[in-house]
């Protein structure tokens, strides 16, 4: 049986009169790469903030492994990591950024930053960062969210903006940190075609709703018939 790590359970939020999700049921298991997929303004960065903590939800349940109470939440999210826009001093290197980041999550390895460079291959990168394609900027993105090595990762919208190389590359990334790395992935698009061949889960995210949970498998099946 699948372990689940992230479970959401008739979460609701709203902000003042406008309600942004009705009620969302959701299940990562360990060891995914779990495509959530909607168009822009559908729930999912919001989806994403709950489980952070950056957002407060009015009814359902969240539970982070099998805990769902305040402290078990809070240890939790100690073990993800999470890339929700790239935001970088232009005017120095991605290592400096890094540094920068590691010293504000209290991280005392020294060896952190080249390590994180080095799986997303921009350990040889010197440039400062406004120089930077937007395929780098969203790679140096995810070594910000592996600092700490966590055992989840959120990424919301990765290949926004990229041409189908930096696509490509990130796919890539994607599965190197799952297959080598034993990572859990959850990974937001508004365009299924860009996670097909990548996630095994996806969530088909609607008006605030997740409207179908469904495997690459069946997604492969009903592409068929």
């Amino acid at each position: 049986m699948s372990e689940a790590v992230i479970t959401l359970k008739g979460v609701q939020k709203s902000y003042g009169k406008h309600q942004v999700l009705r009620g969302v049921d959701l299940q990562v298991n360990k060891g995914d790469i779990y495509g959530l997929v909607g168009r822009n303004g559908a729930g999912k960065t919001t989806i994403f903030k709950i489980i952070l903590g950056l957002s407060e939800y009015q009814a359902g349940e969240l539970m982070i492994g099998s805990g769902s109470s305040q402290q078990e939440i809070k240890k939790g999210r100690k073990k993800i990591g999470f890339f929700v826009g790239s935001n970088f001093f232009g005017y120095l290197t991605g290592r400096q950024n890094l540094e920068y980041y590691q010293a504000l999550k209290g991280i005392k390895d020294k060896k952190e930053v080249e390590r994180v460079l080095d799986i997303v291959e921009l350990n040889q990168v010197k440039a400062p960062v406004k120089n930077y394609s937007m395929g780098m900027r969203q790679r140096l993105g995810i070594a910000n969210a592996l600092l700490g090595n966590p055992e989840i990762l959120i990424l919301d919208e990765p290949t926004n903006g990229l041409d189908p190389q930096g696509i490509a590359d990130v796919r890539a990334l994607l599965q190197k940190l799952n297959q080598e790395y034993g990572m859990t992935i959850i990974v937001s698009s508004h365009i299924l075609g860009e996670l097909q061949n990548t996630a095994h889960r996806f969530g088909i995210v609607n008006d605030g709703r997740i409207v179908r949970e469904i495997s690459t498998e069946d997604l492969q099946t009903d592409e068929k018939t």
